[in-house]
C-alpha cells in the first residue's frame, strides 16, 4: 500500500456502470446508484457488486465492506423487473436465481465484515442483498418485504430463504411473504435483524461508530465467526430447482411481469 495505512489510505472511486465503488480507511464502500429507479438491481450491478466482494478479499487493506444505496428513498427497491419480460421458460428463473444465489454467498463468504445501510425501502433483491450482510444499520424510513405474492408471483430460492430464516426468523418471513407486507425499521430491530435505529440525519455517525470498532477489533475472532455462522446455514440446503421452475414458469409469473409495466395488478389464477 506504499507506505499508507488502512487508516489513511484513499482510492478513488470507480463508477462501474450504475455502482459507485470507493475505498477510505480500510473501509471499501458499494454504493447502488440509480436513484430514479430506486435503485433496483440489474444483472450488471450483480455482477459489478461480486467484483466488489472479490476486491474486497484480495486487498489486505480492506477491513470492512459496506453496502448503501443512492438517495434516500431506498436501499435497493428489488431488482429490475423489465430484465424479466425476456424469460420464456421457468428454466430462466431457475438460471437467474443461480445468479442471485451466487452474489449473495459471495457477499457472505467476504473475509471481512460487511454492513449494510438502509434508508427507505429494501425490497426483494435488496432485502436479500441486506440479510447476506453481517450487520444492518437503518434509519426510520427503512421498511424491508418481499411482496412477490402481491407483485409478481414467483418466488424465492431455498438460499434466499434460509438467509432470511437464520437472521429474520422462519416465521415472520413466512408472515412476510404471505401477507405480501412490510416490515416496519423499530420492528426489524425489535426482531434483532438491525442492529440500529436512527432519526435519518444520525445514521451515518452509526454507521462510522460500527466502523470504528471493526476497525480496532481481532479480524481472526471476527472472520472466525462469520465463517461458522456461514457454514451452519448451508450445511442442510435442499434441492429447489423444481420450485422456481415451476413459480418462473408459471402463466401468472408470466402475466405479472407483462402487467407491470402498465402499473394495473395482476389477475391471480394459480396456473
Amino acid at each position: 500500500m506504499s507506505g499508507e495505512t488502512a487508516e489513511t489510505a484513499t482510492a478513488p472511486a470507480e463508477h462501474a456502470g450504475d455502482l459507485i465503488v470507493s475505498e477510505e480507511g480500510g473501509v471499501l464502500s458499494v454504493t447502488f446508484d440509480r436513484p430514479d429507479a430506486r435503485n433496483a438491481m440489474t444483472s450488471q450491478m450483480y455482477e459489478g457488486l461480486h467484483r466488489a466482494c472479490e476486491r474486497a478479499d484480495g486487498d489486505p487493506g480492506v477491513k470492512a465492506l459496506v453496502l448503501r444505496g443512492t438517495g434516500a428513498k431506498a436501499f435497493v427497491a428489488g431488482s429490475d423487473i423489465r430484465e424479466f419480460e425476456a424469460f420464456s421458460s421457468g428454466r430462466d428463473g431457475v438460471e437467474y436465481e443461480t445468479l442471485i444465489s451466487r452474489v449473495l454467498n459471495r457477499i457472505e463468504d467476504v473475509d471481512v465484515p460487511t454492513v449494510a445501510v438502509v434508508r427507505g425501502y429494501c425490497v426483494g433483491g435488496g432485502l436479500a442483498i441486506a440479510t447476506a450482510c453481517d450487520i444492518r444499520l437503518a434509519d426510520e424510513t427503512a421498511r424491508f418485504g418481499v411482496p412477490i405474492a402481491r407483485t409478481l408471483g414467483n418466488c424465492l430460492s431455498a438460499n434466499t430463504m434460509s438467509l432470511l430464516h437464520q437472521r429474520l426468523g422462519a416465521a415472520r418471513t413466512l408472515d412476510l411473504l404471505l401477507r405480501a407486507d412490510f416490515l416496519g425499521a423499530e420492528d426489524a430491530r425489535t426482531a434483532g435483524f438491525v442492529s440500529a435505529v436512527t432519526a435519518p440525519e444520525e445514521l451515518e455517525e452509526a454507521v462510522a461508530d460500527t466502523l470504528r470498532r471493526i476497525l480496532s477489533q481481532a479480524p481472526v475472532t471476527m472472520w472466525a465467526s462469520k465463517e461458522i455462522t456461514r457454514r451452519l446455514r448451508r450445511s442442510g440446503l435442499p434441492e429447489d430447482s423444481d420450485v422456481i421452475e415451476a413459480a418462473f414458469g408459471s402463466a401468472d409469473f408470466a402475466a405479472a411481469v407483462r402487467a407491470f409495466g402498465t402499473g394495473t395488478r395482476p389477475e391471480w389464477t394459480g396456473r
